[in-house]
């Protein structure tokens, strides 16, 4: 098993704000990424939102800091822990400048992006962004066809319906061969068709341990899936997040394990049910002090526990 950590203070959203997130500043920033990694985490995840509807802005928060740019930061502050999207809106990104801020990424961090990438769903940011929203399923595919060939291609050519080019030359390519672990987010027929075609991974939405076995064989049936060369990880959550699609309505209290034991219950369901990855968000702390010592001590326990099974 491996572990995510859900980077705090890039998005201020409600069911998961600490008191202290809104006032951080970089110097925090840098002491977070840095005692995660101390910790063991394998990973530290951003969410991606670019705008904020203002009628969402109660139930989702204002702050959704931009993904690449906060990733970038990070990866320059540490030495070991990759960086992940999760996830990224893939249609919001013209694909061959994402191309080129992901190959330089990697390149400069000496391969640790991991790109996690959905169709997004908010419909005023599509608007105001001015990309189709209806399309956001094809553009999606097509980009990612785009990305593979940009990555991987000497003189990559490709011709689309939403990109095209030809007569180019792309460096620097990622470190890590082919490329960038491509994780695919979203729960739809399409989505796991869709990770199943393109990903390296997949992450799931609102799915229960129990349910994932299931979803797993469905998505291991794809055509082309076990002809695959590269590992696949399935990404589970630790915290439970009871609100309605789109909405964002409550449907009950958000649960957020705490201790050990129930950290590693948690951790043995998702296990159990196929997930390598476990994507952590820690309970509420007053202080950035004790969401310090809250990693070190889920390091110890947590991590170390299952790092010696």
């Amino acid at each position: 098993m491996k572990f995510g950590l859900g980077f705090p203070c890039m998005s201020l959203y409600p069911p998961t704000l600490q008191p202290w997130e809104a006032g951080a500043r970089g110097e925090d920033l840098v002491a977070v990424a840095r005692r995660a990694e101390e910790a063991g985490f394998d990973y530290l995840s951003f969410s991606d939102h670019v705008v904020m509807s203002a009628e969402m802005e109660e139930a989702m928060g204002a702050r959704w800091c931009e993904s690449l740019t906060s990733m970038a930061f990070v990866a320059g502050a540490t030495r070991r822990i990759q960086v992940y999207s999760s996830v990224l809106v893939l249609p919001y990104r013209d694909p061959v400048m994402l191309a080129k801020q992901c190959s330089t990424l990697d390149f400069m961090s000496d391969g640790r992006l991991v790109l996690g990438v959905g169709i997004g769903h908010l419909e005023r940011e599509f608007e105001v962004l001015r990309v189709s929203r209806p399309q956001r399923g094809p553009i999606t595919d097509e980009y990612l066809a785009a990305l593979k060939v940009l990555w991987t291609e000497e003189k990559p050519r490709f011709e689309g319906e939403f990109t095209s080019f030809d007569g180019i030359v792309f460096e620097p390519k990622p470190v890590r061969k082919p490329h960038p672990p491509l994780w695919i987010g979203g729960n739809s027929p399409a989505a796991i068709r869709r990770a199943a075609r393109f990903g390296d991974g997949w992450v799931p939405w609102k799915i229960t341990p129990e349910e994932l076995p299931a979803c797993l064989e469905e998505l291991r049936a794809q055509p082309g899936f076990e002809a695959r060369d590269r590992p696949f990880d399935v990404v589970m959550p630790g915290t439970i997040i009871q609100r309605e699609e789109g909405t964002q309505r409550v449907l009950g209290e958000t649960v957020i394990p705490e201790g050990t034991r129930e950290w590693c219950d948690v951790v043995e369901a998702n296990a159990r049910g196929g997930a390598t990855v476990t994507s952590v968000t820690l309970g509420h702390t007053p202080t950035l002090s004790a969401y310090l010592d809250k990693l070190s001590e889920f390091g110890e326990e947590v991590i170390g526990g299952f790092s010696q099974r």
